[in-house]
């Protein structure tokens, strides 16, 4: 796979239950290249977020290895992670995570304060990116004055706010209705497509999955082709 910006070998995760070890990824394999899309599905309970957030590095595997675009991201300490995940990822949760005292422009622009300044420059960018998602008007509007497809499209200009090289998208759909979660799944495809930005997307939903360059199973603890 050329431009390979994420990828995972071996990956591996247990986490104690009473006085047994559960097993939830056991040597998973993943990788995705620049602008690529990926839909993971799995049944609940399958280790579909704890994936997700062993890519992201908020977690760390038992084994295995993690390579942000070719930089070895297992062998970094947790401010080394931190310092680069707000460049190299962003990322969108089915419960948006919005801040609910400021307008939607000032939560796009946190994207950018948890990295570094807001100049003229971020502040431009903030707007355009509520532009391309279709909030050009609502821009002053608070969280709570938004629908939650509107929220959900803040949170996706945010996520796109430092040009990170990778989204991880977990359940982005699942309190939106079905149209509504339509909209925003193309939005998603749409948009990381002409940034060249990849998209990992944890799903249920078939249909979206299906929307996506490659389709994955989680299941027993293994990645397979849906």
């Amino acid at each position: 796979m050329s431009d390979v910006v994420l990828k995972a070998i071996a990956l591996s995760k247990t986490y104690p239950s009473g006085d047994k070890t559960l097993g939830v990824l056991a040597g998973v394999d993943f990788a995705v290249a620049a602008g690529e899309s990926v839909s993971i599905r799995g049944e609940s309970g399958s280790g579909k977020s704890t994936l997700l957030n062993l890519l992201a590095g908020l977690d760390r595997p038992d084994a295995g290895e993690l390579f942000w675009g070719g930089e070895a991201a297992h062998k970094l300490s947790l401010g080394e992670l931190t310092a680069r995940r707000g460049r190299f990822l962003g990322m969108v949760f089915q419960a948006y995570y919005l801040i609910p005292e400021i307008d939607a422009l000032a939560n796009v622009l946190m994207g950018a304060r948890m990295v570094g300044g807001v100049g003229p420059v971020e502040c431009d960018r903030s707007a355009a990116l509520l532009k391309r998602v279709g909030l050009a008007e609502r821009g002053h509007h608070l969280p709570a004055q938004l629908s939650g497809g509107e929220r959900q499209r803040v949170a996706v200009a945010r996520a796109l706010m430092n040009r990170p090289k990778v989204i991880l998208a977990d359940e982005p759909t699942g309190n939106l209705d079905e149209r509504t979660g339509d909209e925003v799944i193309a939005l998603l495809l749409e948009v990381c497509a002409e940034q060249q930005t990849a998209l990992v997307l944890v799903t249920h939903n078939v249909a979206h999955a299906k929307k996506t360059n490659r389709q994955l199973d989680l299941k027993n603890g293994q990645l397979g082709h849906g």
